[in-house]
């Protein structure tokens, strides 16, 4: 009798437990898992009412591939202080499966500790899985990402390096744990990442910057690095993840692009030199020619006497002086044209770059019969670049400009202008006209590329060289036809501050 009232309370008990959970309470019968009763929560959970499920085996109803594991206690099963938790895919009543996580409990005759009929408590473990199931890809990409990886708590301690990182910094999986991130940097990185990087992520949840890792052999390693900050309830910040993307390959990749391009560079140069030669050579033969006059001429006049005035001496040795200033002078710009060097940007006087080239090309311009007219203005503020890189800019120009002004003849000389214009307040724009037979119909576009010429002899580099250098500091090279003949090509330059 007192056991059939315990049975009674009990399952009174259970009733109004039930019939407010939201987790299905349920009851089975031992070994076939029959039910015999389930709460409201069934309708939600699975679709089912309580008359079509009563008498129906559990089991029958578990998803094929997971019939075994509760009985063969796989991975999924767990048992606890003499509780069960089992998860598993159920079918519902529209015959989709659906993700379980059961609780179950035996219940036993107090006195015969006969089994009777099993307890079990059901709740829907579907975005928990799915959760969990996202967590594990993430952990995966993680780990295979080529990026480093960082998980570091608010007091900089490292908690978690990806595989990328690990290899990269040369630090082993087990060898980080609690490490602060202070030796994975560079000193002033660090000091970057923490004074200016962490209060940035705090406020604005993400900042970026390139900064500089090193390994455990102290190697440097450039990074382009985003620090994200991860916050929970009322903004704490829970931790802090970096992924840094390694730069090593892309930073020697550009140094060797630079060294080429200043190999190219170079090479433009002393192509321009090779097409200035005949001109330059002649140019160098005047002076040298006339210095040999001036000597012979002193040998014939004095060859008969034998005392020497020094005022006979004083004007064949100043104009003989005077030619050899003047070839060392041709040979002087020749020099620098053609020297290599690293680009140096500095305050530079348009003015004067303009006559020095003007001086350099005058031979191969009269050769052609052109006239070179410097029209900058010398009281024009002075610009910012690198010299040699604008001369080599201008170098080209001027030379194709030359070559443009075929119809140039003694009787009717055509000219080539360098030209200045400051139009607003901190750019000058810097333009060189001719008055040859301008630019062919169609995209001028083809201009500007590699190889591609409109000259007999040409390489097709002067354009496409000078297109890169201003591309380098930012600036634009334009091609246009004049208004009444011949063609001018054009860019700005900032003004020096």
């Amino acid at each position: 009798m007192t056991v059939f009232t315990d049975d009674v309370e009990r399952n009174r008990l259970l009733a109004e437990m039930a019939e407010e959970s939201t987790d299905m309470i349920s009851r089975h019968t031992p070994g076939d898992w029959r039910f015999i009763y389930a709460s409201p929560a069934l309708k939600h959970l699975l679709g089912y009412e309580l008359e079509e499920i009563i008498g129906i085996s559990a089991h029958s109803l578990y998803h094929p591939d997971d019939v075994d594991d509760f009985s063969l206690r796989s991975s999924s099963v767990i048992y606890e202080n003499g509780l069960y938790t089992h998860t598993y895919r159920f079918r519902c009543k529209d015959g989709h499966y659906t993700w379980l996580e059961s609780t179950s409990r035996s219940i036993r005759d107090s006195k015969t500790n006969e089994l009777k009929e099993i307890l079990v408590v059901s709740r829907d473990a579907s975005r928990r899985l799915e959760a969990e199931q996202a967590s594990r890809r993430l952990a995966r990409v993680l780990e295979k990402s080529s990026d480093l990886v960082i998980f570091v708590s608010p007091l900089q301690k490292v908690t978690y390096l990806n595989e990328a990182a690990r290899l990269t910094l040369g630090i082993g999986k087990k060898n980080y744990a609690s490490s602060l991130i202070d030796p994975l940097f560079i000193s002033e990185s660090y000091e970057t990442l923490i004074d200016v990087g962490m209060p940035a992520a705090i406020e604005l949840g993400s900042w970026s910057a390139e900064l500089e890792m090193c390994d455990k052999k102290g190697h440097t390693i450039p990074v382009l690095l985003e620090l994200l900050s991860h916050k929970v309830v009322h903004g704490r910040v829970e931790y802090y993840s970096i992924v840094a993307k390694n730069l090593s390959a892309a930073k020697e990749a550009d140094a060797k692009l630079k060294q080429l391009q200043i190999e190219m560079n170079h090479a433009s140069r002393l192509i321009s030199m090779g097409e200035l030669a005949s001109s330059l050579a002649h140019e160098l033969n005047q002076p040298m020619a006339a210095i040999v006059n001036y000597v012979r001429g002193i040998q014939r006049h004095f060859n008969d006497k034998d005392l020497i005035s020094k005022t006979d001496l004083n004007y064949p040795l100043d104009r003989t002086a005077k030619m050899a200033l003047r070839a060392g002078e041709i040979i002087r710009r020749m020099m620098n044209y053609a020297r290599k060097q690293d680009p140096i940007i500095e305050p530079i006087s348009l003015y004067e770059v303009a006559n020095d080239l003007i001086q350099l090309c005058a031979p191969n311009a009269k050769q052609n019969n052109v006239e070179l007219e410097n029209l900058v203005d010398k009281d024009l503020p002075l610009i910012s670049a690198d010299r040699l890189q604008l001369e080599q800019i201008l170098m080209n120009l001027i030379i194709n400009a030359i070559d443009a002004s075929e119809e140039s003849s003694p009787e009717n000389p055509l000219s080539v202008y360098i030209e200045a214009i400051k139009n607003d307040e901190d750019m000058l724009k810097i333009q060189i006209r001719d008055q040859g037979i301008g630019l062919p119909p169609g995209d001028t576009q083809h201009l500007f590329e590699r190889f591609y010429t409109t000259k007999t002899k040409g390489l097709g580099l002067g354009l496409a060289i000078s297109t890169s250098l201003l591309e380098s500091l930012d600036a634009q090279l334009i091609a246009k036809n004049n208004t009444d003949r011949g063609a001018c090509f054009s860019f700005k330059l900032p003004l020096a501050k």
